[in-house]
Protein backbone atom coordinates (compact mmCIF):
# COMPACT_ATOMS: atom_id res chain seq x y z
CA UNK A 1 0.00 0.00 0.00
CA UNK A 2 1.22 3.58 -1.10
CA UNK A 3 4.51 1.63 -1.69
CA UNK A 4 5.16 0.71 1.94
CA UNK A 5 8.84 -0.87 2.31
CA UNK A 6 8.89 -3.52 4.51
CA UNK A 7 5.76 -4.79 3.60
CA UNK A 8 3.06 -4.76 6.68
CA UNK A 9 1.38 -7.64 8.26
CA UNK A 10 -2.16 -6.24 8.33
CA UNK A 11 -2.87 -3.22 6.49
CA UNK A 12 -7.49 -1.99 6.70
CA UNK A 13 -7.97 0.89 4.67
CA UNK A 14 -10.53 3.61 5.36
CA UNK A 15 -11.92 6.45 3.45
CA UNK A 16 -10.18 9.53 4.54
CA UNK A 17 -7.14 11.14 5.65
CA UNK A 18 -5.59 12.91 8.02
CA UNK A 19 -4.03 16.34 7.05
CA UNK A 20 -0.62 17.86 9.24
CA UNK A 21 -0.98 21.73 9.00
CA UNK A 22 0.69 24.67 10.91
CA UNK A 23 -1.61 24.13 13.76
CA UNK A 24 -1.09 20.26 14.18
CA UNK A 25 0.48 18.69 17.41
CA UNK A 26 2.48 15.53 18.30
CA UNK A 27 2.34 14.04 21.91
CA UNK A 28 4.46 11.54 23.13
CA UNK A 29 3.54 9.60 26.05
CA UNK A 30 5.74 8.54 28.66
CA UNK A 31 8.59 6.07 27.20
CA UNK A 32 8.51 7.44 23.72
CA UNK A 33 9.40 11.00 24.66
CA UNK A 34 13.30 9.98 22.46
CA UNK A 35 11.18 8.47 19.75
CA UNK A 36 8.86 11.78 19.82
CA UNK A 37 11.85 13.52 19.09
CA UNK A 38 13.60 12.21 16.17
CA UNK A 39 10.04 12.37 14.59
CA UNK A 40 8.82 16.03 15.35
CA UNK A 41 12.72 16.76 14.51
CA UNK A 42 12.52 14.66 10.92
CA UNK A 43 9.26 16.15 9.63
CA UNK A 44 9.88 19.35 10.85
CA UNK A 45 13.49 19.56 8.23
CA UNK A 46 11.02 17.96 5.64
CA UNK A 47 7.44 19.67 5.86
CA UNK A 48 8.33 23.59 7.77
CA UNK A 49 5.28 22.60 9.79
CA UNK A 50 5.83 22.98 13.62
CA UNK A 51 4.34 20.00 15.03
CA UNK A 52 4.33 21.77 18.47
CA UNK A 53 4.53 19.79 21.69
CA UNK A 54 0.99 18.26 22.75
CA UNK A 55 -0.36 18.27 26.60
CA UNK A 56 -2.31 15.25 26.39
CA UNK A 57 -3.22 12.88 23.95
CA UNK A 58 -6.14 14.53 23.05
CA UNK A 59 -4.71 17.55 22.35
CA UNK A 60 -3.71 16.40 18.35
CA UNK A 61 -7.66 17.49 17.79
CA UNK A 62 -7.86 15.36 14.67
CA UNK A 63 -5.13 16.31 12.83
CA UNK A 64 -1.73 15.47 15.67
CA UNK A 65 0.18 12.93 15.61
CA UNK A 66 0.34 10.29 19.26
CA UNK A 67 2.31 8.26 20.34
CA UNK A 68 2.44 5.81 23.49
CA UNK A 69 3.38 2.61 24.59
CA UNK A 70 0.30 -0.66 24.60
CA UNK A 71 1.47 -3.16 27.02
CA UNK A 72 -0.48 -5.85 25.09
CA UNK A 73 1.17 -5.30 22.15
CA UNK A 74 4.97 -7.63 21.86
CA UNK A 75 8.84 -6.35 21.35
CA UNK A 76 9.08 -4.40 18.35
CA UNK A 77 5.25 -4.86 17.50
CA UNK A 78 2.91 -1.50 16.72
CA UNK A 79 -0.29 -0.23 15.91
CA UNK A 80 -1.17 2.95 13.57
CA UNK A 81 -4.34 3.70 13.37
CA UNK A 82 -5.16 7.39 11.22
CA UNK A 83 -8.89 8.39 11.59
CA UNK A 84 -11.09 11.13 12.21
CA UNK A 85 -9.29 12.07 15.89
CA UNK A 86 -5.50 11.96 14.05
CA UNK A 87 -2.80 9.35 13.91
CA UNK A 88 -2.22 7.29 16.79
CA UNK A 89 0.93 4.93 16.61
CA UNK A 90 1.05 2.21 19.90
CA UNK A 91 4.24 -0.32 20.53
CA UNK A 92 5.01 -2.63 22.40
CA UNK A 93 7.76 -0.93 23.56
CA UNK A 94 9.72 2.55 22.28
CA UNK A 95 11.45 0.46 19.17
CA UNK A 96 7.53 -0.43 18.27
CA UNK A 97 6.78 3.01 18.42
CA UNK A 98 9.61 3.88 16.58
CA UNK A 99 9.38 1.15 13.83
CA UNK A 100 5.61 2.76 13.53
CA UNK A 101 6.83 6.01 13.27
CA UNK A 102 8.93 5.02 10.57
CA UNK A 103 6.19 4.25 8.60
CA UNK A 104 3.81 7.35 9.50
CA UNK A 105 6.76 8.82 7.42
CA UNK A 106 6.43 6.53 4.53
CA UNK A 107 2.77 7.78 4.64
CA UNK A 108 3.72 11.05 4.20
CA UNK A 109 5.65 10.19 0.80
CA UNK A 110 9.01 11.18 -0.94
CA UNK A 111 9.54 14.69 0.50
CA UNK A 112 9.04 13.76 4.11
CA UNK A 113 12.56 12.30 3.99
CA UNK A 114 14.30 15.61 2.65
CA UNK A 115 16.10 17.50 5.15
CA UNK A 116 14.59 20.98 4.23
CA UNK A 117 11.26 21.95 2.50
CA UNK A 118 10.64 22.37 -1.07
CA UNK A 119 9.29 25.61 -0.55
CA UNK A 120 5.87 25.21 -2.23
CA UNK A 121 2.75 24.39 -1.18
CA UNK A 122 1.39 21.04 -0.44
CA UNK A 123 -0.66 18.68 1.58
CA UNK A 124 0.71 16.31 4.40
CA UNK A 125 -1.42 13.72 4.41
CA UNK A 126 -1.77 10.43 6.12
CA UNK A 127 -4.69 8.01 4.42
CA UNK A 128 -7.19 6.81 7.16
CA UNK A 129 -5.95 3.36 7.62
CA UNK A 130 -5.65 0.68 10.53
CA UNK A 131 -2.03 -1.16 10.37
CA UNK A 132 -0.86 -4.30 12.67
CA UNK A 133 2.40 -5.01 12.05
CA UNK A 134 5.91 -6.66 14.06
CA UNK A 135 8.71 -7.90 12.40
CA UNK A 136 9.53 -12.24 11.23
CA UNK A 137 13.36 -11.91 12.77
CA UNK A 138 14.26 -10.28 15.98
CA UNK A 139 18.16 -9.97 14.29
CA UNK A 140 17.40 -7.74 10.89
CA UNK A 141 21.31 -6.62 10.20
CA UNK A 142 23.71 -4.71 8.05
CA UNK A 143 27.45 -5.88 8.07
CA UNK A 144 29.49 -2.84 6.60
CA UNK A 145 33.12 -3.17 6.34
CA UNK A 146 35.08 -0.02 7.18
CA UNK A 147 38.47 -1.54 7.18
CA UNK A 148 39.42 -2.83 3.62
CA UNK A 149 37.97 1.26 2.49
CA UNK A 150 37.69 3.29 5.31
CA UNK A 151 33.92 5.17 5.78
CA UNK A 152 34.17 8.62 7.22
CA UNK A 153 32.14 9.11 10.52
CA UNK A 154 29.37 11.02 8.49
CA UNK A 155 28.71 8.49 6.07
CA UNK A 156 28.57 5.58 9.19
CA UNK A 157 25.95 8.19 10.68
CA UNK A 158 24.69 8.25 7.52
CA UNK A 159 23.89 4.10 6.98
CA UNK A 160 22.52 4.20 10.62
CA UNK A 161 19.83 6.33 9.06
CA UNK A 162 19.50 4.52 5.80
CA UNK A 163 18.92 1.14 8.38
CA UNK A 164 16.14 2.84 10.33
CA UNK A 165 14.43 3.87 7.44
CA UNK A 166 14.26 0.31 6.30
CA UNK A 167 13.49 -0.84 9.61
CA UNK A 168 16.96 -2.82 10.10
CA UNK A 169 17.73 -3.18 14.25
CA UNK A 170 21.57 -4.55 14.14
CA UNK A 171 24.96 -2.81 12.80
CA UNK A 172 27.38 -4.79 12.68
CA UNK A 173 30.64 -2.81 12.34
CA UNK A 174 33.61 -4.69 11.17
CA UNK A 175 36.32 -2.22 12.12
CA UNK A 176 39.52 -4.65 11.66
CA UNK A 177 41.39 -6.53 8.91
CA UNK A 178 44.22 -6.78 7.12
CA UNK A 179 44.02 -3.59 5.12
CA UNK A 180 43.43 -1.28 8.63
CA UNK A 181 42.62 -0.89 11.78
CA UNK A 182 39.93 1.63 12.53
CA UNK A 183 39.27 1.77 16.20
CA UNK A 184 41.15 4.09 18.60
CA UNK A 185 42.91 1.52 21.33
CA UNK A 186 44.45 3.34 24.07
CA UNK A 187 46.93 1.31 25.19
CA UNK A 188 48.19 0.28 21.87
CA UNK A 189 48.37 3.81 19.96
CA UNK A 190 50.07 1.99 17.04
CA UNK A 191 46.94 0.13 15.92
CA UNK A 192 45.93 3.21 14.88
CA UNK A 193 49.24 5.10 14.24
CA UNK A 194 50.69 2.50 11.88
CA UNK A 195 47.61 -0.07 11.16
CA UNK A 196 44.94 2.87 9.93
CA UNK A 197 46.51 3.33 7.03
CA UNK A 198 48.38 2.05 3.87
CA UNK A 199 50.84 3.68 1.50
CA UNK A 200 48.37 2.46 -1.45
CA UNK A 201 45.57 0.25 -2.55
CA UNK A 202 44.54 -1.83 -5.65
CA UNK A 203 42.03 -1.40 -8.01
CA UNK A 204 39.15 -3.59 -8.76
CA UNK A 205 39.81 -7.67 -7.95
CA UNK A 206 42.91 -8.43 -6.69
CA UNK A 207 43.74 -9.89 -10.51
CA UNK A 208 43.62 -6.23 -11.40
CA UNK A 209 47.24 -4.49 -12.39
CA UNK A 210 45.38 -1.20 -11.61
CA UNK A 211 46.85 0.36 -8.15
CA UNK A 212 45.88 3.73 -6.67
CA UNK A 213 49.02 5.45 -5.65
CA UNK A 214 48.28 7.11 -2.65
CA UNK A 215 47.88 6.79 0.89
CA UNK A 216 44.33 5.59 2.64
CA UNK A 217 43.38 5.62 5.77
CA UNK A 218 41.15 6.69 8.78
CA UNK A 219 39.91 5.35 11.90
CA UNK A 220 37.47 5.96 14.64
CA UNK A 221 38.40 7.92 17.77
CA UNK A 222 36.84 6.95 20.69
CA UNK A 223 34.36 9.54 21.32
CA UNK A 224 33.35 8.87 17.39
CA UNK A 225 32.43 5.20 18.34
CA UNK A 226 30.26 6.86 21.23
CA UNK A 227 28.92 9.19 19.25
CA UNK A 228 27.45 6.45 16.36
CA UNK A 229 26.74 4.10 19.31
CA UNK A 230 24.58 6.51 21.05
CA UNK A 231 23.21 7.64 17.56
CA UNK A 232 23.03 4.27 16.36
CA UNK A 233 20.73 3.80 19.79
CA UNK A 234 18.48 6.50 19.00
CA UNK A 235 17.50 4.53 15.98
CA UNK A 236 17.07 1.25 17.89
CA UNK A 237 19.90 -0.01 16.23
CA UNK A 238 21.96 -2.03 18.05
CA UNK A 239 25.89 -1.44 16.94
CA UNK A 240 28.05 -5.33 16.93
CA UNK A 241 31.87 -4.67 17.07
CA UNK A 242 33.53 -6.96 14.91
CA UNK A 243 38.03 -7.24 16.36
CA UNK A 244 39.29 -10.01 13.70
CA UNK A 245 41.30 -12.93 15.25
CA UNK A 246 43.40 -14.80 14.63
CA UNK A 247 43.21 -14.28 10.79
CA UNK A 248 42.66 -11.24 9.03
CA UNK A 249 45.17 -9.66 11.37
CA UNK A 250 48.25 -8.04 9.60
CA UNK A 251 47.04 -4.06 10.18
CA UNK A 252 47.52 -5.07 13.59
CA UNK A 253 50.82 -7.02 13.15
CA UNK A 254 52.60 -4.11 10.97
CA UNK A 255 51.72 -2.06 14.17
CA UNK A 256 52.86 -4.99 16.81
CA UNK A 257 55.59 -7.18 14.91
CA UNK A 258 55.48 -9.46 18.20
CA UNK A 259 51.67 -10.49 17.34
CA UNK A 260 53.01 -12.66 14.63
CA UNK A 261 54.44 -15.73 13.87
CA UNK A 262 57.96 -14.12 13.99
CA UNK A 263 59.52 -17.88 14.12
CA UNK A 264 58.34 -18.15 10.81
CA UNK A 265 58.67 -14.49 8.75
CA UNK A 266 60.34 -11.37 9.36
CA UNK A 267 57.30 -9.64 10.65
CA UNK A 268 59.42 -6.23 11.28
CA UNK A 269 59.01 -6.11 7.40
CA UNK A 270 55.25 -6.20 7.29
CA UNK A 271 52.81 -3.06 6.40
CA UNK A 272 49.49 -3.15 6.48
CA UNK A 273 47.87 -4.91 3.60
CA UNK A 274 47.32 -3.42 0.08
CA UNK A 275 45.69 -5.79 -1.58
CA UNK A 276 42.64 -8.57 -1.52
CA UNK A 277 42.38 -11.67 -0.31
CA UNK A 278 43.22 -14.65 2.23
CA UNK A 279 46.23 -13.63 3.86
CA UNK A 280 48.86 -16.11 5.40
CA UNK A 281 50.01 -13.48 8.33
CA UNK A 282 47.93 -14.49 10.93
CA UNK A 283 48.32 -13.90 15.02
CA UNK A 284 50.40 -16.49 16.92
CA UNK A 285 48.83 -18.60 19.55
CA UNK A 286 51.16 -17.02 22.27
CA UNK A 287 50.20 -15.65 25.78
CA UNK A 288 51.41 -12.70 24.96
CA UNK A 289 48.78 -11.97 21.72
CA UNK A 290 46.17 -13.27 24.16
CA UNK A 291 47.20 -10.68 26.94
CA UNK A 292 47.15 -8.28 23.78
CA UNK A 293 43.64 -8.78 22.58
CA UNK A 294 42.23 -9.17 25.86
CA UNK A 295 43.72 -5.43 26.26
CA UNK A 296 42.03 -4.31 22.87
CA UNK A 297 38.57 -6.14 24.38
CA UNK A 298 38.71 -4.70 27.30
CA UNK A 299 38.46 -0.94 25.87
CA UNK A 300 36.19 -2.23 22.76
CA UNK A 301 33.49 -3.68 25.72
CA UNK A 302 33.55 0.23 27.40
CA UNK A 303 32.53 1.81 24.23
CA UNK A 304 29.92 -0.80 23.46
CA UNK A 305 27.99 -1.60 26.43
CA UNK A 306 25.52 -4.45 27.22
CA UNK A 307 22.81 -2.71 27.78
CA UNK A 308 18.87 -3.90 27.72
CA UNK A 309 18.86 -3.27 23.44
CA UNK A 310 18.71 -6.85 22.22
CA UNK A 311 21.70 -8.30 21.55
CA UNK A 312 24.33 -5.75 22.83
CA UNK A 313 25.86 -8.39 25.02
CA UNK A 314 27.68 -9.91 21.35
CA UNK A 315 30.96 -9.39 20.26
CA UNK A 316 32.03 -10.26 16.85
CA UNK A 317 36.10 -11.69 17.15
CA UNK A 318 35.92 -12.78 12.90
CA UNK A 319 37.30 -16.34 12.89
CA UNK A 320 37.21 -17.05 8.88
CA UNK A 321 40.03 -17.96 6.68
CA UNK A 322 42.60 -17.96 9.21
CA UNK A 323 45.20 -19.44 6.69
CA UNK A 324 47.39 -22.48 9.15
CA UNK A 325 50.31 -22.38 6.76
CA UNK A 326 52.75 -20.14 9.36
CA UNK A 327 51.02 -22.62 12.31
CA UNK A 328 52.31 -25.59 10.62
CA UNK A 329 55.56 -24.31 10.28
CA UNK A 330 55.99 -22.31 13.40
CA UNK A 331 58.49 -24.16 16.33
CA UNK A 332 56.18 -21.88 18.65
CA UNK A 333 52.96 -22.96 17.40
CA UNK A 334 53.66 -26.75 17.14
CA UNK A 335 54.84 -26.28 20.98
CA UNK A 336 51.49 -24.43 22.17
CA UNK A 337 49.65 -27.51 20.30
CA UNK A 338 51.55 -30.21 22.00
CA UNK A 339 51.14 -28.71 25.44
CA UNK A 340 47.63 -28.19 24.86
CA UNK A 341 47.47 -31.94 23.75
CA UNK A 342 45.50 -30.91 20.69
CA UNK A 343 45.11 -33.13 17.44
CA UNK A 344 45.82 -30.58 14.89
CA UNK A 345 45.49 -26.54 13.63
CA UNK A 346 41.60 -26.58 13.27
CA UNK A 347 41.69 -27.45 17.49
CA UNK A 348 44.53 -25.02 17.76
CA UNK A 349 41.84 -22.06 16.07
CA UNK A 350 39.10 -23.65 18.41
CA UNK A 351 41.42 -23.17 21.59
CA UNK A 352 41.95 -19.54 20.62
CA UNK A 353 38.06 -18.85 19.99
CA UNK A 354 37.13 -20.46 23.03
CA UNK A 355 39.86 -18.64 24.68
CA UNK A 356 38.04 -15.63 23.86
CA UNK A 357 34.82 -16.94 24.00
CA UNK A 358 35.20 -17.79 27.88
CA UNK A 359 36.34 -14.87 28.39
CA UNK A 360 33.80 -12.90 26.92
CA UNK A 361 31.42 -14.92 28.90
CA UNK A 362 33.01 -14.00 32.30
CA UNK A 363 31.97 -10.46 31.52
CA UNK A 364 28.37 -11.08 30.45
CA UNK A 365 28.88 -11.39 26.61
CA UNK A 366 28.28 -13.40 24.46
CA UNK A 367 30.86 -14.39 21.15
CA UNK A 368 29.88 -14.44 17.59
CA UNK A 369 31.60 -15.35 14.68
CA UNK A 370 32.09 -16.66 11.03
CA UNK A 371 31.04 -20.26 10.75
CA UNK A 372 34.33 -21.25 10.35
CA UNK A 373 34.65 -21.07 14.15
CA UNK A 374 32.72 -24.56 14.12
CA UNK A 375 35.97 -26.58 13.42
CA UNK A 376 37.51 -28.08 16.34
CA UNK A 377 34.58 -27.66 18.47
CA UNK A 378 32.31 -24.86 19.53
CA UNK A 379 31.15 -23.33 23.18
CA UNK A 380 28.14 -23.70 24.44
CA UNK A 381 27.10 -20.04 24.15
CA UNK A 382 28.76 -18.57 21.02
CA UNK A 383 26.64 -17.83 18.11
CA UNK A 384 27.34 -18.00 14.29
CA UNK A 385 27.35 -15.67 11.45
CA UNK A 386 26.58 -18.26 8.55
CA UNK A 387 28.38 -16.87 5.37
CA UNK A 388 29.68 -19.80 3.43
CA UNK A 389 26.30 -20.72 2.10
CA UNK A 390 23.39 -22.70 4.93
CA UNK A 391 25.63 -25.75 5.80
CA UNK A 392 27.36 -23.31 8.68
CA UNK A 393 23.88 -22.25 10.02
CA UNK A 394 22.29 -26.16 9.92
CA UNK A 395 25.06 -27.45 11.46
CA UNK A 396 25.24 -24.45 14.41
CA UNK A 397 21.51 -24.77 14.83
CA UNK A 398 21.57 -28.48 15.24
CA UNK A 399 24.08 -28.21 17.66
CA UNK A 400 22.46 -25.48 19.88
CA UNK A 401 23.88 -22.70 18.70
CA UNK A 402 22.36 -19.47 17.81
CA UNK A 403 22.58 -18.37 14.05
CA UNK A 404 22.28 -14.95 12.29
CA UNK A 405 22.05 -16.62 8.23
CA UNK A 406 24.29 -14.48 5.91
CA UNK A 407 24.95 -16.78 3.28
CA UNK A 408 27.02 -14.97 0.03
CA UNK A 409 25.19 -16.64 -2.81
CA UNK A 410 22.49 -14.63 -1.56
CA UNK A 411 23.19 -11.49 0.36
CA UNK A 412 26.56 -10.00 -0.57
CA UNK A 413 25.59 -7.04 -1.72
CA UNK A 414 29.36 -6.62 -3.50
CA UNK A 415 28.38 -9.27 -5.65
CA UNK A 416 27.45 -7.98 -8.66
CA UNK A 417 24.19 -7.25 -9.74
CA UNK A 418 23.67 -7.66 -13.45
CA UNK A 419 25.66 -9.68 -15.86
CA UNK A 420 26.28 -7.00 -18.26
CA UNK A 421 29.22 -5.54 -19.27
CA UNK A 422 28.73 -2.45 -17.93
CA UNK A 423 28.28 -3.95 -14.08
CA UNK A 424 31.26 -1.48 -12.59
CA UNK A 425 34.27 -3.99 -11.07
CA UNK A 426 31.95 -7.52 -11.37
CA UNK A 427 32.63 -9.96 -8.66
CA UNK A 428 30.87 -12.86 -6.92
CA UNK A 429 27.66 -13.79 -7.97
CA UNK A 430 25.03 -12.68 -10.52
CA UNK A 431 22.34 -11.64 -8.02
CA UNK A 432 19.60 -9.45 -8.61
CA UNK A 433 16.97 -7.21 -6.66
CA UNK A 434 14.50 -10.16 -7.56
CA UNK A 435 17.54 -13.24 -6.16
CA UNK A 436 17.54 -11.00 -2.83
CA UNK A 437 13.85 -10.61 -2.36
CA UNK A 438 13.65 -14.57 -2.70
CA UNK A 439 15.98 -15.51 -0.39
CA UNK A 440 14.56 -17.55 2.58
CA UNK A 441 16.96 -17.30 5.93
CA UNK A 442 15.45 -20.32 7.90
CA UNK A 443 17.17 -23.74 6.13
CA UNK A 444 14.33 -25.32 5.26
CA UNK A 445 16.24 -28.74 6.68
CA UNK A 446 15.74 -26.98 10.09
CA UNK A 447 13.09 -29.06 11.93
CA UNK A 448 11.34 -26.17 13.95
CA UNK A 449 12.78 -26.67 17.30
CA UNK A 450 16.19 -26.27 15.71
CA UNK A 451 14.69 -23.14 13.89
CA UNK A 452 14.06 -21.53 16.36
CA UNK A 453 17.97 -21.02 16.84
CA UNK A 454 17.91 -18.73 13.76
CA UNK A 455 18.39 -15.15 15.17
CA UNK A 456 17.59 -13.90 12.08
CA UNK A 457 19.44 -12.52 9.12
CA UNK A 458 22.09 -10.06 8.03
CA UNK A 459 23.42 -8.23 4.52
CA UNK A 460 27.07 -8.10 4.07
CA UNK A 461 28.49 -5.29 2.29
CA UNK A 462 32.41 -5.71 1.61
CA UNK A 463 34.20 -2.76 0.34
CA UNK A 464 37.63 -4.30 -1.39
CA UNK A 465 36.03 -2.87 -4.25
CA UNK A 466 34.14 -0.21 -3.14
CA UNK A 467 36.36 2.95 -2.82
CA UNK A 468 34.01 5.55 -1.53
CA UNK A 469 30.67 6.04 -0.29
CA UNK A 470 29.39 6.34 -3.66
CA UNK A 471 30.09 2.92 -4.42
CA UNK A 472 28.64 1.53 -1.49
CA UNK A 473 25.87 2.78 -2.39
CA UNK A 474 25.21 1.57 -5.51
CA UNK A 475 25.73 -2.07 -4.28
CA UNK A 476 23.64 -1.59 -1.29
CA UNK A 477 21.09 -0.31 -2.86
CA UNK A 478 18.02 -1.10 -4.18
CA UNK A 479 18.72 -4.49 -2.83
CA UNK A 480 18.81 -3.43 1.10
CA UNK A 481 15.24 -2.32 0.31
CA UNK A 482 14.63 -6.15 -0.99
CA UNK A 483 16.65 -7.66 1.92
CA UNK A 484 14.76 -5.49 4.15
CA UNK A 485 11.49 -6.61 3.32
CA UNK A 486 12.98 -10.56 3.60
CA UNK A 487 13.99 -9.69 7.10
CA UNK A 488 10.84 -7.74 8.63
CA UNK A 489 7.55 -9.29 6.33
CA UNK A 490 6.53 -12.69 6.49
CA UNK A 491 6.78 -13.60 3.59
CA UNK A 492 5.59 -16.51 1.65
CA UNK A 493 7.88 -19.07 -0.15
CA UNK A 494 10.81 -17.72 -2.13
CA UNK A 495 8.39 -19.47 -5.30
CA UNK A 496 5.01 -17.50 -4.68
CA UNK A 497 6.28 -14.11 -3.85
CA UNK A 498 4.96 -11.23 -5.98
CA UNK A 499 7.93 -9.53 -7.10
CA UNK A 500 6.14 -7.79 -9.72
CA UNK A 501 4.10 -6.34 -6.47
CA UNK A 502 6.83 -5.30 -4.82
CA UNK A 503 8.45 -4.05 -7.72
CA UNK A 504 5.48 -1.51 -8.13
CA UNK A 505 6.51 -0.38 -4.41
CA UNK A 506 9.42 0.29 -5.23
CA UNK A 507 8.83 2.86 -8.22
CA UNK A 508 7.61 5.03 -5.37
CA UNK A 509 10.72 3.83 -3.26
CA UNK A 510 13.24 4.86 -5.45
CA UNK A 511 11.67 8.46 -4.99
CA UNK A 512 12.55 8.03 -1.42
CA UNK A 513 15.84 7.12 -1.84
CA UNK A 514 16.28 10.19 -4.35
CA UNK A 515 14.98 12.17 -1.41
CA UNK A 516 17.36 10.67 0.86
CA UNK A 517 20.77 11.12 -1.78
CA UNK A 518 21.70 7.63 -2.20
CA UNK A 519 23.51 6.84 -4.87
CA UNK A 520 21.55 3.70 -5.87
CA UNK A 521 21.85 1.11 -9.20
CA UNK A 522 19.19 2.31 -11.45
CA UNK A 523 16.51 -0.82 -12.73
CA UNK A 524 17.92 0.03 -16.07
CA UNK A 525 21.42 -0.04 -15.23
CA UNK A 526 24.81 1.84 -13.92
CA UNK A 527 24.54 5.53 -14.82
CA UNK A 528 27.73 6.40 -16.70
CA UNK A 529 29.36 8.08 -13.71
CA UNK A 530 28.45 4.76 -11.81
CA UNK A 531 30.72 2.25 -14.57
CA UNK A 532 34.50 1.16 -14.01
CA UNK A 533 35.44 0.30 -17.61
CA UNK A 534 38.72 -1.14 -18.02
CA UNK A 535 38.48 -1.96 -14.37
CA UNK A 536 39.07 -6.20 -13.60
CA UNK A 537 36.37 -8.33 -11.52
CA UNK A 538 35.59 -11.62 -11.24
CA UNK A 539 33.15 -12.02 -14.05
CA UNK A 540 32.36 -15.83 -14.21
CA UNK A 541 29.06 -16.65 -12.92
CA UNK A 542 29.63 -19.25 -10.10
CA UNK A 543 33.49 -18.73 -9.76
CA UNK A 544 34.67 -19.85 -6.39
CA UNK A 545 34.65 -16.26 -4.14
CA UNK A 546 37.81 -16.26 -3.24
CA UNK A 547 39.61 -17.46 -6.67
Amino acid sequence: MNGLIPAPRNVVAGSGEVRLTARSQLYACTGTEGVGHWLRTVLREATGLPLREGRELDDTDGDGVGLRLDPELGPEEYRLVSDWSGVLVEGGNAAGVFWGAQTLRQFLGPDAYRRAPLGRDRIWAVPHVTIEDSPRFLWRGLMLDVARHFLPKDQVLRYLDLMAAHKLNVFHFHLTDDQGWRIEIERHPRLTEVGSWRARTKFGHRASPLWEEKPHGGYYTKDDIREIVAYAAERHITVVPEIDIPGHSQAAIAAYPELGNTDVIDTTSLTVWDTWGINKNVLAPTDNTLRFYEGVLEEVLELFPAEAAPFSAFVHIGGDECAKDQWKASATAQARLRELGLADEDALQSWFVRHFDNWLTARGRRLIGWDEILQGGLAPGAAVSSWRGYAGGITAARAGHDVVMCPEQQVYLDHRQDGGPDEPVPIGYVRTLEDVYRFEPVPRELTPEEARHVLGTQANVWTEVMEDHARVDYQTFPRLAAFAEVAWSRLPAPAERDFAEFERRMTVHYRVLDALGVGYRPPSGPRPWQRRPGVLGRPIEGAPPNV
